[in-house]
């Protein structure tokens, strides 16, 4: 048996979330049963599958990181195995760990949010991200889980413009519970003029404030990293097929709902 950390990628869409829930599609679920199916006979304890960040229903992942055991003898052979049997989850790279490695305590997460221009002053959306960067109590900004503490550092917000989409890339050691998406959904109201900037002043000195949250889906997380750990890349041939498919999906998608608008 060996203990290896995978690299994986998924679309929120059709996910509970990433944790395992009874009954419900989730990712580490799917990850069980294409585990099973690669490694027949082993209980599901066996696996003890151990993902770093955990991600809302909804929420996509192109890098996030899951810890399991396993008695392939090479990384190669897993990936191209559990590709081979996968339908809803991209293995995209392994590493080599040892036992007691937890992947939740990693270096850097990095998360991407997408959002629509239109309506938006982008040099008071960016003030107002300025206020996020560094350590603050995050409580009017998360999901208060098990009155664990909800003070935490915010490295970096990176605003991008590409046409008429904003790009917030986010940066921090780790993300309290819904914390990104409540963060978002302060920053368009005060961009559009819903609220304003001293709204979030207050709110990050403890003032009861409520933005609301935003939408799940355009929400990615990007990359998990730790200092020391690379990774090796799945051989891309074996999920080639599953990326076309999804893509011809979204083109016929798109072409019948651009025909009900006509």
């Amino acid at each position: 048996m060996r203990r290896v950390a995978l690299k994986i990628a998924y679309e929120g869409a059709g996910f509970n979330g990433s944790q395992y829930q009874v009954g419900l599609p989730t990712v580490v679920g799917d990850m069980m049963r294409d585990l099973q199916t690669v490694c027949r006979g082993k209980e599901e304890d066996w696996f003890d599958i151990k993902p770093s960040s955990r991600t809302d229903a909804g929420v996509n992942a192109l890098g996030n990181v899951v810890a399991i055991n396993t008695d392939f003898r090479d990384n190669a052979t897993l990936l191209k195995a559990l590709n081979s049997v996968s339908g809803s989850i991209y293995y995209l790279g392994a590493a080599d760990v040892p036992v007691d490695f937890n992947p939740r305590y990693a270096n850097e997460r990095i998360y991407r949010y997408v959002l629509p221009s239109e309506g938006l002053d982008i040099p008071l959306l960016r003030e107002c991200a300025s206020l996020f960067i560094g350590e603050h109590d995050f409580a009017m900004f998360c999901k208060i889980y098990e009155n664990k503490p909800t003070v935490t550092t915010i490295d970096s917000i990176d605003i991008v413009e590409k046409g008429d989409i904003i790009e917030l890339t986010f940066r921090a050691q780790f993300f309290l519970w819904n914390m990104i998406r409540k963060i978002v959904a302060a920053l368009t109201a005060v961009a559009s003029g819903k609220n304003g900037i001293d709204d979030v002043k207050e709110a990050l000195n403890g003032k009861t404030v409520n933005f609301g949250i935003a939408d799940p889906d355009a929400l990615t997380l990007l990359e998990v990293r730790y200092e020391g750990l690379e990774f090796e890349p799945a051989d891309p041939s074996s999920f080639s097929d599953r990326i076309e498919c999804a893509n011809r999906h979204i083109l016929l998608r798109k072409s019948f709902l651009d025909s009900l608008t006509l």
